[in-house]
């Protein structure tokens, strides 16, 4: 999202839509934040906070520059109907991110089972099929796809919400250590038998999207803050080195959680 949210001056608006706390820091644009959600959060990341509904958007015509779904589609009951109100809020020259789970990888499978659901009532499959639903009812034409990887950070201990659920304990309770061979292991799974065991789902651009999106699949998340880097700019960085059995590591810059560097 930081390809959309970077390039926002201060006399821009942008929406964070269905984003409970706050899909993104306040330092990482220039423009107004308004956040909304059904439930209004105690602690939000900075910005305006509105309690609304995606179906009925509280805002006039052409008031934002950009719109962020992170994670939030698939929780919305009338999807049809909340993708129309988005393509009304936004700037005829704005811009609409989005991005969704795709409801057949283990990821998504294990988040419904660990939370019994999860409020997921929209399980995408297809990039391209929900694709066409967000061009048809917001008239954005789609700029890029990018594939999301998976950490499981939204098992971390330090994340989870409390009570953690009792299932957690069969997946070693959120410990970080689980989430690191997680990481580890079925990178080596989808590399050595190409299966989709990393994948999570995908990254939809549509709009005036301001700058170049890099598609590249970032295949290092971290496994407590959920960022994701590709190789080459952990490289660049200075940030990989290994340890004292040669295996690849790298810091995370955002939260400084140690992680298994993937290539």
């Amino acid at each position: 999202m930081h390809e959309v949210l970077r390039s926002l001056g201060p006399e821009s608006f942008v929406l964070d839509l269905g984003c409970a706390q706050g899909s993104f820091n306040s330092d990482c644009t220039r423009a107004t934040i308004v956040r909304l959600d059904r439930v209004a959060p105690d602690n939000p990341l900075g910005g305006f906070v509105v309690q609304g509904d995606a179906r009925q958007l509280p805002f006039a015509c052409h008031t934002f520059a950009a719109v962020i779904a992170n994670h939030s589609l698939e929780h919305i009951d009338d999807l049809g109907g909340s993708l129309i109100e988005i393509g009304r809020v936004l700037k005829r020259d704005g811009c609409l991110f989005a991005s969704v789970p795709d409801a057949s990888t283990f990821t998504d499978k294990l988040y419904r089972w660990l939370s019994r659901g999860g409020g997921h009532v929209n399980p995408f499959t297809s990039p391209g099929d929900l694709a066409k639903t967000i061009e048809r009812c917001t008239g954005l034409p789609l700029v890029a796809t990018r594939t999301l990887c998976s950490s499981l950070s939204f098992l971390n201990a330090r994340n989870s919400p409390r009570p953690r659920p009792r299932r957690l304990l069969l997946l070693g309770g959120g410990a970080e250590w689980s989430l690191f061979a997680y990481v580890w292991l079925s990178r080596w799974i989808d590399r050595k038998i190409n299966l989709r065991t990393s994948v999570y789902g995908w990254a939809l651009y549509f709009g005036a999207i301001p700058e170049a999106v890099n598609t590249e699949t970032m295949m290092n998340v971290c496994i407590r803050c959920g960022s994701g880097f590709t190789a080459s700019c952990l490289r660049q960085s200075w940030l990989v080195h290994s340890n004292w059995i040669g295996a690849r590591l790298y810091r995370c810059p955002d939260c400084g959680a140690m992680n298994p560097f993937i290539d």
